[in-house]
């Protein structure tokens, strides 16, 4: 038994170690692996699961839209995320659950997926894009960190294997604090670079612009000195320098997708609450 955790602890800090640029996928060269993960595909699902339940059961903190009153936001919505699944880039697009829900908050300028495929996405986000390819830059952006399991990896690197497992096995303590963990996650320079140019392939074969995550950007760099930028960017790549990265994706992967749909995301942002 002792020589087993010897190994399983030699394994881990070689995980640890592994340097993510050798093991990523980019949107220039797709083909490549996506770094080890100690946890299974169902084990991704499981926690994902448990994170879900403890967000749809904490309105307190995370006040969801109603789906049957915001049914038309709910149906514009997976509209878009359909677009992304169903552009054949999507690894584990069979795989994770790729729910949707609205958090009711005009101050937050963010969304995030949990591991398994949960989206969540704020409606501060929402009424600060412009057009429907910038949400499905932003939704692809998300979505690419599921696919890369970049959640699992990350809370395995911050917190631990038996952390994980204690959770999968119902500590329900534990749970509430990686859920927390999860929503302010920051993840690495390095992963970020992978989601943006997972956003970048999942809408080359899409009408949508394909850069179209760059239109956050743009505007986040048009806020000025005097504005409050998010908080979760200060650890991000710098925003000019992931305009650029999305742009020479776009030319990189040969990308003719030119469509913005700007009036019918204007539509749907009306029908949120005010």
């Amino acid at each position: 038994m002792k020589s087993t955790k010897i190994i399983i602890t030699l394994f881990i800090l070689t995980w640890m170690i592994i340097p993510s640029c050798k093991t990523s996928k980019s949107a220039s060269n797709p083909s490549k692996g996506r770094g080890i993960d100690l946890f299974t595909i169902q084990q991704d699902r499981d926690l994902g699961a448990q994170v879900a339940a403890q967000i749809d059961g904490d309105p307190a903190h995370y006040p969801l839209l109603d789906s049957v009153k915001y049914k038309d936001v709910y149906t514009y919505l997976y509209k878009v995320r359909d677009n992304i699944l169903n552009s054949g880039k999507v690894d584990l697009k069979n795989d994770f659950k790729w729910r949707l829900r609205v958090i009711h908050d005009d101050s937050t300028l963010n969304a995030f997926c949990t591991p398994g495929g949960y989206i969540y996405v704020y409606t501060g986000i929402l009424k600060f894009l412009d057009s429907e390819d910038q949400l499905a830059g932003v939704l692809g952006h998300e979505i690419g960190h599921a696919d890369m399991r970049h959640s699992t990896r990350q809370m395995t690197t911050m917190y631990g294997v038996q952390f994980i497992e204690q959770i999968l096995l119902g500590n329900h303590a534990q749970l509430e604090q990686l859920t927390t963990a999860l929503v302010g996650l920051k993840f690495s320079r390095a992963h970020e670079s992978e989601a943006d140019g997972r956003s970048v392939l999942y809408l080359c074969p899409t009408q949508y612009k394909a850069d179209g995550a760059a239109g956050f950007f743009i505007k986040i760099n048009a806020m000025g000195q005097g504005q409050k930028v998010p908080e979760f960017l200060s650890t991000h790549p710098n925003p000019s320098n992931r305009i650029e990265h999305f742009q020479n994706s776009k030319i990189t992967l040969g990308c003719t997708g030119d469509k913005e749909f700007k009036d019918e995301y204007k539509k749907m942002v009306t029908l949120l609450p005010k």
